[in-house]
């Protein structure tokens, strides 16, 4: 096996994590459809989800989630999507995340962790609710 990577199989990975921050749900979900796996990452260790999540794409982020990726990957930093999303105060993509089964306690620091950091007491309220 090489260990070079395959310039089409980088050009590939590439759009894909493009098309996971500019939130084109039915085009990643075409390609996990086909193919791609839906917990892939970049050298960052970011998820698609994760890129999905922090740019305010809650479409994108249920499409994926629905193919089986993982909402509570986090990367090479030990954050978790959700913790993202609250951090941007996503709220669609918070709620998408939570219905995808978020742990709230998931990741460093966590969901509720940066919740409390920010004074976001709705969104603590929410993660207890559940």
């Amino acid at each position: 096996m090489s260990e070079t990577p395959d310039p089409e199989v980088i050009e590939l990975a590439s759009k894909v994590f493009d098309l996971a921050r500019t939130g084109d749900a039915d085009a990643l979900a075409a390609y996990v459809d086909a193919g791609v796996p839906a917990n892939l990452t970049n050298d960052k260790g970011d998820s698609l989800v994760m890129l999905a999540a922090y740019h305010g794409h809650s479409a994108a982020v249920s499409a994926l989630l629905a193919r089986g990726a993982d909402a509570d990957r986090a990367n090479d930093r030990g954050q978790t999507p959700l913790a993202g999303a609250v951090f941007k105060g996503e709220d669609a993509v918070i709620r998408a995340l939570l219905a995808g089964g978020a742990n709230p306690e998931a990741g460093t620091p966590s969901a509720v962790d940066t919740a409390r950091m920010f004074g976001k007491a709705e969104l603590l309220a929410l993660f207890e609710s559940r």
